[in-house]
């Protein structure tokens, strides 16, 4: 896994079970060392969702569908969480005094739930919704060099720099948070908290710069793939971009006896233009600020995050009306845990993410809120496997008042088993 993800998944371990997580399986290979990483994971999940037949309320990045013609289901599944399975290789050397580094990992899945159990069939849920195409991911390629004194260089792939601390420090990266059940399930991975809480930091090509870290004090800047926006919606336009992407973080991170956590800032700007006849064109920007902090066996996570033309769960979706008229976005999430005698770790979160209506823009059912509440157990059962309980409840409501909330209330009983 990459430097971020590993430590926050070392750092997640270590919280739940109070030891050191290995690094992998370490392999020494002349002049190089080859690390082999990653995770299993599975969860039984149990969805209750009310609302619309079909869901109406739009714009929102992920779906409460399967409902029946009264509006209702109860959807069970048995899938991979937020965090997807992963197997990772990464090599390490030192030559010329640079230290050279590569990953590139895989990411499986669980079961693609349909009557071949590979994903390689289309399923049809009720309510005409037509799911499936499940995909063996790849989520990392990337080379990086550097040395301590200057810093470090990164190009390929790797998770994006905007947001990518909100993802990193949410708990449900251990379980589901948002998306499972029979839904979730015909997916790669849940949602946890993306759409109810922040933006999904997605996975982007990438020229990264990361400075030395000064005693805490650490910052990276980027230029990223100029094709990461997602489908608009409006008359089947899509974005593109005429120039590269750019994003970047600030962090500090300190230690101490009694206190012990991290604050950062990051942002990222795109020039976006609407492929259609128009070619319309605008300025998206978004910004983040969030704090962990740890005293003890309590830990507490701030996260707030603003955007104008940014949209909603996926960075640049419904970001726009179908005027290109920019719309304003915001949210975050507050989450507390405490580590019992136990060993068990519990946590109770709760995130929203909010969509104005553009200026003039009619109200409709275009989505205007959406929650989550979260409460969660996530217990050692060895210095490895974690067994892990999710409940969650989950909710979007529209700009229109007629249109009916759409929720859903999930409860999983899974593990995660890291290596």
């Amino acid at each position: 896994m990459n430097k971020n993800i590993k430590l926050a998944v070392a750092g997640a371990v270590l919280a739940l079970s109070a030891t050191a997580a290995n690094a992998g399986i370490i392999i020494p290979a002349g002049e190089w060392t080859i690390d082999i990483n990653g995770n299993v994971n599975a969860y039984a999940t149990v969805a209750r969702t009310k609302g619309s037949a079909g869901g109406a309320i739009t714009g929102h990045g992920f779906g409460f569908y399967g409902n029946d013609d009264n509006g209702r289901r109860t959807n069970q599944g048995i899938g991979t969480g937020l965090l997807p399975a992963w197997l990772g290789f990464t090599g390490k050397t030192r030559q010329n005094d640079l230290d050279v580094e590569f990953t590139i990992s895989l990411q499986p899945q669980v079961s693609g739930n349909d009557v071949s159990g590979d994903g390689a069939f289309q399923v049809v849920e009720r309510g005409a919704n037509a799911l499936g195409g499940h995909q063996f991911l790849n989520r990392q390629t990337y080379v990086s060099f550097g040395d301590k004194s200057w810093g470090s260089i990164k190009l390929g792939k790797d998770l994006g720099v905007f947001a990518s601390d909100a993802i990193l420090n949410d708990m449900t990266l251990l379980g589901v948070g948002s998306g499972g059940g029979g839904s979730g399930s015909f997916a790669n991975t849940t949602n946890g908290g993306i759409g109810t809480g922040y933006i999904y930091a997605a996975w982007k090509g990438q020229f990264a710069y990361t400075t030395p870290n000064m005693n805490g004090l650490q910052a990276t800047i980027a230029i990223t793939n100029p094709n990461q926006l997602a489908t608009d919606g409006f008359g089947g336009l899509t974005n593109r971009q005429d120039r590269y992407g750019v994003e970047g973080k600030a962090s500090y991170s300190f230690a101490g006896d009694a206190l012990s956590g991290k604050i950062w800032v990051s942002g990222a700007t795109y020039d976006v233009t609407m492929n259609g006849a128009s070619a319309a064109s605008h300025n998206l920007t978004v910004a983040d600020i969030g704090a962990n902090v740890n005293a003890g066996n309590f830990g507490l996570t701030g996260y707030y995050y603003r955007g104008e033309g940014a949209g909603t769960t996926l960075l640049g979706f419904s970001g726009v009306d179908a005027n290109n008229q920019k719309r304003d976005s915001d949210g975050g999430y507050l989450q507390g845990t405490y580590v019992l005698p136990t060993k068990t770790k519990v946590g109770l979160a709760y995130g929203v993410s909010n969509l104005d209506l553009a200026a003039g823009e009619a109200a409709g059912t275009l989505v205007s809120k959406s929650n989550r509440v979260t409460l969660g157990a996530y217990h050692p059962l060895t210095k490895h496997l974690n067994l892990v309980a999710e409940y969650n409840d989950i909710s979007s409501e529209s700009h229109a008042n007629n249109t009916p909330k759409q929720e859903a209330r999930t409860g999983s009983l899974g593990a995660i088993l890291f290596f």
